[in-house]
């Protein structure tokens, strides 16, 4: 018999135990929870609320372009019916956690932009993805912070599977 068939054999004649059942149920049940995290159906991660007011105490945040009504971190804000890819920005200082799946590069862009043209200070909360095209194009632009650790977003019991990014985007001073 083939080495590996033996441990197959083994393998497969052997109880598991009640501790390693349990590994194993626990394993699953990480993994079910990361492949619904990593998913694209649910693409709002809701800021954390003490990095909102970390971030505000510093910026004066005075629109938030990616909210829904009950998540809204500023006075002034854009509902996805609103749209704030469509809403001028300008001379505002901005607050920006977007939906992060694929429309995040637009966001990107709109936030990079509204600061060049438009006057706008944009502070952006976003996955680290440096092999992205939007990373490179925008994020990489701007003025770079890593928080230490992962995020643990508004309403989850654990933090995120993916480390986490504020983006600064400065106005350009005008000539």
């Amino acid at each position: 018999m083939r080495p590996e068939a033996q441990i197959e054999f083994f393998e497969s004649q052997t109880p598991m135990s009640k501790s390693f059942q349990r590994q194993q149920k626990e394993m699953d049940a990480k993994k079910h929870s990361f492949r619904i995290l990593t998913s694209s159906k649910s693409m709002i991660w809701t800021t954390p609320p003490h990095w909102f007011d970390y971030l505000n105490l510093e910026f004066g945040f005075t629109l938030d372009p990616c909210a829904e009504s009950n998540t809204a971190k500023c006075r002034r804000y854009y509902t996805p019916e609103e749209n704030g890819l469509l809403q001028s920005w300008k001379d505002e200082r901005v607050f920006v956690n977007p939906p992060y799946g694929r429309a995040i590069s637009l966001w990107m862009q709109k936030s990079y932009e509204e600061a060049r043209d438009n006057g706008a200070l944009v502070v952006c909360l976003v996955p680290v993805r440096t092999g992205s095209r939007w990373w490179h194009n925008y994020a990489a632009k701007g003025e770079i912070r890593f928080p230490i650790g992962r995020l643990q977003f508004g309403g989850a019991t654990t933090s995120a599977p993916f480390d986490s990014a504020i983006i600064v985007f400065r106005p350009r001073p005008q000539k």
